[in-house]
Formats: C-alpha cells, sequence, structure tokens
C-alpha cells in the first residue's frame, strides 16, 4: 500500500503486510522506503538562502547601502536585511549615526557599536552569514584553532576566544538563538579548558547576564588553585567576591586551617603589588626594607610579567633580589606567565636574566607549548611586510623556540629515560665537534673560550682527522662509574661545552654563524676527508680551504666590529692565518 503525503513527498510501505488468498497466507517483509524529496517550500527557502548570502560574498554584487569597519576592514551591509533580522540595526539604522563614506554610504565601526569587548573580522562575517542566509557557517580554521601540533582544539584559547566572540555579537546585536546556541558551546568548553582560559568565557557571560554559564565560571574558578590577586586583577568586583565567598565556605575544620594567612603579611604584599602597579620601583625597595616580605614572598615577578609595563620587568629584575625561575602555587614559572601575556620584551628581559625555557608546569607544558595553545594561524602565519611590525605572537614563540634550539638540553619531557640518554650524547657529540672545529680554525680564541668555561682540554677534541669520526671519549665507559655519576658528569661537561660556544657566540658572531653554516651542511663531507674517489677527495679539500678562508673573513669582520682582543693577540692569529 502506498501512501502519498505533502508535503515531505515521501514514499512509504506499512511495516507488514497479510495477503490471504483462499488457504494460503504469505507474510510480506517490513520495509520502508523514503526519497529525498525535499518540498518546494525547502527548495525555495535553500535558494534564497544561497542568493542572499552571495550580498557578502560575491564583490561583483556591489549593492551594499552601508559599511561596519572592523580590525581597519571595511565590510558592506544591507540595512535592510540586518534591521528585519536584529532589534539592534533596526533601532541604530534609524538614529542615522554613521558618518558618510567616500560613496556617502553611512560608516560604522565596530569599536564604537560595542559597548565593550571585541568582535573581530572573521566572527563579525560568520555572524552576518547567519543573518543573511538563517545558516551557521563552520568556524574559520585561520581563526578558531592555534598552532600547537598536539592540540585537539577543542578547548585551547583561539577555540574558545572565537565562540566567545560570537556570543557576544549575538547577545550585543540581539540575536537570542545564536545566543542560546553559543552559550551551549562554551559550557562544553569550561571543564575542559585551563581555568586561565575560563576566564573570558566568565566575562561574556557576565557582561552579557547569562546567569547559567555565570555559575559554571564560578564554580570551576572557584574549585581551581587560581589565585586570588589574579582573580581580583582580571574580573568584575562582584564576581570576585562571589568566588572567594565560595572558596571560604570549609569542607572540614584541617582545610579551613590550612588556608589561614596572615593578614599583615597578606596586606605587605598587596602593598608591593600597588607599587609595581604605579610603576614604583623604588617603592618596592622601601617596602622590602621595611618589612621581612621578600619579592619571591610576593611573587612579584609573577605579578609584573603578568600586569605591568616590560619596563618595570626590567628595573625588577635588576634589583637581582627576585629567583626568576621561582614557581607560583600553580606551578607556574615567570615565564610561564610571561608566555600566557605574550609580550616579547618581557620573555627577553627573563631569558636574559637566566630564566629556563625548559622548565614544564605540573601538566607538563613548557612556555613554548603555552605560547603556541594561544596563537592563531592567521597571525603566526601572517606575512610582514618590510616596515611593519612583526606579529607579537609569532615573536614570542620565535625567541622561545631559538632559546630551546640554544639550549641543547631542550626537548620535550615526555621522552623517556632511554631516550633522553641518546639525546644527550647527540648534544654531545654535536658540541663536542663543534669545539673541535674552533680549536682547529682560531685556536687562540677558542682557548680563552674555554678558560672563561673552565671547559677541560682533553682529547675529547680529536678533530676531523679521528680515525673514527668525531665521537670523543665522553662514551667511554667506567665499570666503577654508576649512571648517576656518569650522568652528572656528561651533564658537567654539557655544560662547559655550553659557555664554550656561548662566549664564542658572543665575542665572534660572524664567526660563529659561519660554524652554524658549515655544522648543518658541510660537517658530513668533511668527516672524512680521505675517503672516496680521487677527485671527492680533491673537492672536499677544496671546500675545506674555502671555509677557512671564510672564518678568517668573518673573524676580521668581528674584529672590526668588536675589537676586544689587544693587538698581539689579533696579529698573532693573523699570521697564522686562523682564528
Amino acid at each position: 500500500m502506498a501512501n502519498f503525503s505533502e508535503p515531505s513527498s515521501s514514499l512509504s510501505f506499512t511495516s507488514s503486510s497479510h495477503v490471504s488468498n483462499g488457504s494460503i497466507s504469505q507474510n510480506i517483509s517490513t520495509f520502508s522506503i523514503s526519497e529525498a524529496r525535499p518540498s518546494l517550500e525547502v527548495i525555495s527557502l535553500n535558494k534564497l538562502s544561497s542568493n542572499l548570502e552571495q550580498l557578502l560574498i560575491d564583490s561583483s554584487c556591489g549593492y551594499s547601502d552601508a559599511e561596519i569597519i572592523v580590525e581597519g576592514i571595511s565590510v558592506g551591509i544591507h540595512r535592510c536585511i540586518l534591521a528585519a533580522r536584529s532589534r539592534f540595526f533596526n533601532e541604530l539604522f534609524k538614529q542615522e549615526k554613521g558618518s558618510l563614506g567616500k560613496e556617502g554610504k553611512p560608516k560604522y565601526c565596530m569599536s564604537d557599536l560595542l559597548p565593550y569587548g571585541k568582535v573581530g573580522y572573521e566572527a563579525l562575517l560568520v555572524f552576518l552569514n547567519y543573518l543573511y542566509t538563517g545558516k551557521l557557517k563552520p568556524s574559520p580554521m585561520e581563526v578558531s584553532t592555534c598552532v600547537d601540533n598536539l592540540c585537539a582544539h577543542d578547548a585551547c584559547g583561539p577555540a574558545i576566544n572565537f565562540a566567545v566572540e560570537l556570543l557576544y555579537a549575538s547577545s550585543i546585536f540581539q540575536v537570542p538563538e545564536l545566543v542560546s546556541l553559543f552559550q551551549r558551546r562554551l559550557v562544553n568548553f569550561v571543564d575542559k579548558a585551563y581555568v586561565e582560559d575560563v576566564i573570558p568565557i566568565l566575562l561574556v557571560a557576565y557582561h552579557c547576564q547569562l546567569n547559567q554559564l555565570v555559575a559554571q565560571c564560578v564554580d570551576r574558578i572557584a574549585r581551581s588553585d587560581l589565585d586570588n590577586i589574579s582573580i581580583e586583577k582580571e574580573l568584575p568586583y562582584e564576581v570576585s567576591e562571589n568566588i572567594k565567598l565560595f572558596r571560604k565556605r570549609p569542607v572540614s575544620d584541617d582545610e579551613e586551617n590550612a588556608e589561614a594567612v596572615d593578614p599583615l603579611h597578606e596586606k605587605r604584599i598587596r602593598r608591593i603589588h600597588k607599587a609595581l602597579d604605579s610603576d614604583d620601583v623604588e617603592l618596592v625597595k622601601l617596602l622590602l626594607t621595611e618589612s621581612d616580605v621578600t619579592l619571591d614572598d610576593a611573587n612579584a615577578l609573577h605579578y609584573a610579567a603578568a600586569y605591568c609595563d616590560p619596563k618595570v620587568v626590567s628595573e625588577v629584575l635588576g634589583l637581582d633580589l627576585a629567583n626568576v625561575n621561582l614557581k607560583n602555587s600553580q606551578g607556574y614559572t615567570v615565564l610561564h606567565i610571561a608566555a600566557m601575556r605574550r609580550e616579547p620584551a618581557v620573555i627577553v628581559s627573563l631569558l636574559a636574566k637566566g630564566a629556563s625555557a625548559l622548565d614544564s608546569t605540573l601538566d607538563g607544558r613548557s612556555a613554548v607549548s603555552i605560547c603556541r595553545r594561544l596563537t592563531r594561524p592567521k597571525d603566526y602565519d601572517a606575512k610582514t611586510e618590510q616596515g611593519q611590525e612583526a606579529n607579537k605572537d609569532r615573536l614570542c614563540i620565535d625567541v622561545l623556540e631559538r632559546e630551546m634550539r640554544r639550549n641543547p638540553m631542550a626537548g620535550d619531557a615526555s621522552m623517556t629515560s632511554q631516550t633522553m640518554s641518546d639525546d644527550l650524547h647527540m648534544k654531545l657529540l654535536y658540541l663536542e665537534n663543534r669545539v673541535a672545529f674552533a680549536r682547529l680554525f682560531f685556536p687562540s680564541e677558542a682557548k680563552v673560550a674555554m678558560h672563561i668555561a673552565n671547559a677541560k682540554k682533553t682529547s675529547e677534541y680529536p678533530g676531523p682527522s679521528a680515525s673514527k669520526g668525531m665521537t670523543g671519549n665522553f662514551r667511554e665507559v667506567d665499570l666503577n662509574e654508576t649512571p648517576i655519576i656518569q650522568k652528572k658528569r656528561l651533564l658537567s661537561r654539557l655544560e662547559e661545552l655550553n659557555k664554550t660556544v656561548e662566549m664564542g657566540r658572543r665575542y665572534f658572531p660572524n664567526c660563529s654563524e659561519v660554524l652554524d653554516k658549515f655544522m648543518e651542511d658541510d660537517l658530513p663531507d668533511l668527516f672524512f676527508l680521505e675517503k672516496g674517489t680521487p677527485d671527492e677527495q680533491r673537492i672536499k679539500r677544496m671546500r675545506f680551504m674555502e671555509l677557512k678562508e671564510d672564518v678568517h673573513r668573518a673573524f676580521n669582520k668581528d674584529k672590526a666590529e668588536h675589537s676586544v682582543f689587544s693587538s698581539s693577540s689579533s696579529s698573532s692569529s693573523l699570521k697564522r692565518g686562523r682564528l
């Protein structure tokens, strides 16, 4: 039996049929068939949606009668459509407050339309596309994901921030169905995200008066180990007080006693923070002399790295009264906090003072992974034209990655001990080889660098003619040496070699650049000068002599730029034709 129904135009059969013919009875198997024939109404709506979308995406459809300027980009809009879809825009266009652009069209600046917060270019396009078509486009990957290859992008900074922007736009521009949708999306983020990334969710929920989302964020932060000072600095007073009240509910007497603090001690810490807010480092010094509170007690460097001008961070570091690698109650070093802020000047100041780029948070994140988890591909991959300021996010990642490469002990904290051991030997091999060639090409200066670094002068520098390659004796096994003692010895040697290379980089940058290229490009071929065909050996030796000339020219350039050595030392080196 076929039943036709409008408007779905589906063809269906009853679940079972019983056909009787005399004494014969037959059961027909159950089945159902549905045709994908949308109704005329659905077809028309889809066509209308696609046609209206062309007004946004097709530049040849230049029929817009107004424009919104967002992030310096002009977006053409059609006031009749926006006014019909949004009460906010309906009221806005009635007032005719937009200034006139070049073509006489009203022009509205996005920052003037928003009482607080921001909505970016991509978020505006997604929002407008919904107003025009009734369909929600997928979030653009370049602004809703991060550049951490290990991230699932289900709760990273860019994913959260993009959803926050869309919720904010939906709320301010009064599109309630989108508010409900993005509120549900952010609810799913709250328990997955790092507690620092919950703060922008709480802020947008508070300003948009979404009480359910506010309550969930407050509960998440109150249960976390985020310190009260950060809560007070980054959240509205009403919200921060609510969180502190929530935290004051003791679960047991033990917990209540554990959370007890000295009010006077707390007051002195807050005075130091207020002095930092005022950029008054001299007052900080005075407060330190008047009490027994130290910069480490107040986590002053953490505070300055998070909230103060980079100049203030440098001045506090200049006091030499704080541990630059101190971890706070959350297990974050100052460099971790600076990575969250993504201010290159602060990161460089900390690294220059000895901050370790290798230190990890309690959950295994390094400073560079924190930066990557907060950086959008759009910003990281943006091309910088000559004279333009580089993107700060990309610059922070580059600086931290350079520091990780500079330190041969840099590596993944999740490596196994065997992998770490193999990696240690490889790094030692690289440094031994590098210093060996430094001694070959510029023996006097290498000697000075080794002396400053307290590096031992042993046969660990065999040179390129070593019969078994440049492995040195660091792999030699002493049967009386325990694994712990062996590792300690290797790490000590690694530190000596690192210091030697750093001295070379500091005083002979051009020579170091030549050596860098040599170690990357020429080292494999020049390891064994005597191997290969006669022609290959001749080419290797020619390249070897060219390298010596490159180093010689680099040394002269370094000498002209820095003039750090005495004339007697320089003339001695030049007579030998070596560095």
